[in-house]
């Protein structure tokens, strides 16, 4: 991979850029604003995608695979993700004809140009959180511009150009490009440490959130509830510091929260309470909804409108999305890769399945993460799911790791017969097919391209009977 060189000097004027990496969800939100300010747009992606289809239809030059002819001679900017290699023949031609090379989070900076901003920031919840302000903002009037880093469903995009003065982005921690950013309101949902490959320690990186918030021109709006959170807001010296959670003394409470399917809670605030119901499942939802609902606030918003309008909010693609059902089983995927998230989506899940059990389908992301977090991810996995599928890493920018795989974390299970590690794609959708009986939720869990699977899954669902031992799924 490539580290982000923030010292490198972000151009004035930009009329032709080249996105390496273009088909993820943040470049190509990056890509698709580009070409909203009338900027020519190439770039190429290892695999094709609807993303890039998208892309190529609203008049970007999109290629799959890369090579250094796909560089165009007119090309001013090259934009490039951190999941790069530095071999890259692309990225090298760059260099050598002396263009601006610019990592992504120094693009976004040049789309931002000086507004007034809010960046959400947090090991968990952002891309939620985000789709929730921006929903919302939409919902009372206004209407920001936002980078997100998943689809917004109702929106249909994960980046948009709007017409006031207020920009909206997901701030990225992993390799400390949220620090890049002149913030005005800084809403950090958790700390939990994470990416320590990139940080070194836990303390670097509460420290690194801590100059985050402080750093904010306006307000920092803060989890009352998370252990690291609560870490990070011992160092604030910040004169406006808004809290949000189920803490007796947080700014915006949360109270009654109620998970038998859509989530309810109340929310107070300045002595008044008002209740509340979102369209998506999960208590972890009803706390990203606070988080949103206090950004509001800190933008001259009251209480009860924030509230009418978070709770529009219909989710983002890749969490919690249903794909389908067949013979009674409902598919569904979520983006969580770290223990926290996945507990978090099984949970959720768990509240509206019924009688049903959950089948999990996990895909470890990095080798790094899954060799520091193998126990943890089994320890979630066997106490929330009812049975999991384990798949192999997904390495992403990483190269292999002997010894880290799959099959690490299904090892760490107590009891076996929880899991079964299938690094086969085919097998893994047929085994799946096998043990979910009608009524059962499958979920597949993960950030890399675990998604891929479901028509797999769905297939094999069609084409196998049920299992007859309605006891075990066998």
């Amino acid at each position: 991979m490539i580290r982000p060189d923030l010292s490198l000097p972000i151009p004035e004027n930009i009329e032709a850029a080249h996105f390496i990496g273009i088909g993820g969800s943040g470049m190509s939100g990056l890509a698709r604003m580009f070409l909203e300010r009338g900027i020519r747009v190439s770039g190429s992606d290892r695999a094709d995608s609807p993303g890039l289809r998208d892309l190529e239809a609203l008049g970007a030059t999109v290629y799959v695979g890369h090579d250094a002819a796909n560089l165009a001679d007119d090309v001013d900017t090259v934009v490039h993700t951190g999941a790069i290699w530095p071999e890259n023949p692309e990225f090298l031609l760059a260099k050598e004809r002396g263009l601006h090379v610019i990592h992504r989070s120094q693009a976004l900076y040049w789309l931002i140009g000086g507004r007034r901003l809010v960046s959400v920031a947090g090991a968990h919840g952002k891309t939620t959180s985000t789709g929730m302000i921006v929903t919302a903002l939409r919902d009372v009037g206004v209407n920001p511009t936002f980078v997100n880093g998943g689809v917004i469903s109702q929106l249909g995009v994960s980046s948009a150009s709007g017409s006031d003065d207020l920009f909206v982005i997901e701030a990225d921690e992993s390799d400390g490009t949220f620090l890049l950013y002149d913030t005005s309101i800084a809403l950090v949902t958790n700390v939990d440490p994470d990416h320590l490959d990139h940080w070194g320690s836990a303390d670097a990186f509460y420290a690194a959130f801590a100059r985050f918030a402080n750093e904010a021109r306006e307000a920092v709006v803060i989890s009352s509830d998370d252990p690291g959170a609560k870490i990070v807001t011992a160092q604030l010296t910040h004169p406006r510091v808004i809290t949000f959670g189920e803490s007796d003394d947080a700014t915006v409470r949360v109270t009654d929260i109620v998970t038998d399917g859509p989530v309810s809670f109340r929310l107070s605030y300045d002595g008044a309470t008002v209740e509340a119901r979102l369209p998506v499942p999960g208590a972890h939802n009803a706390i990203n909804a606070a988080g949103a609902v206090a950004v509001l606030l800190t933008l001259g918003h009251a209480l009860e409108p924030a509230v009418r309008a978070v709770e529009g909010f219909a989710g983002t693609v890749r969490r919690f999305e249903l794909h389908g059902v067949q013979r009674g089983v409902a598919v569904y995927d979520d983006y969580a890769h770290h223990p926290t998230e996945v507990a978090a989506a099984l949970v959720a899940a768990r509240t509206v399945v019924g009688d049903g059990r959950i089948i999990a389908i996990q895909q470890p992301h990095t080798y790094s993460r899954t060799q520091e977090m193998y126990r943890e991810f089994a320890q979630v996995l066997e106490q929330y799911a009812d049975h999991t599928v384990m798949l192999d890493v997904y390495g992403a920018r990483e190269d292999p790791v002997p010894g880290v795989t799959g099959e690490l974390v299904s090892g760490a299970f107590a009891d076996p017969s929880h899991v079964h590690f299938v690094p086969d794609w085919q097998q893994a959708a047929d085994y799946t097919a096998t043990v979910a009986r009608d009524g059962d939720y499958v979920i597949t869990l993960g950030c890399g391209n675990v998604n891929l699977i479901i028509p797999q899954v769905l297939e094999a669902l069609g084409r196998t009977s049920p299992p007859t031992h309605p006891g075990t799924g066998e």
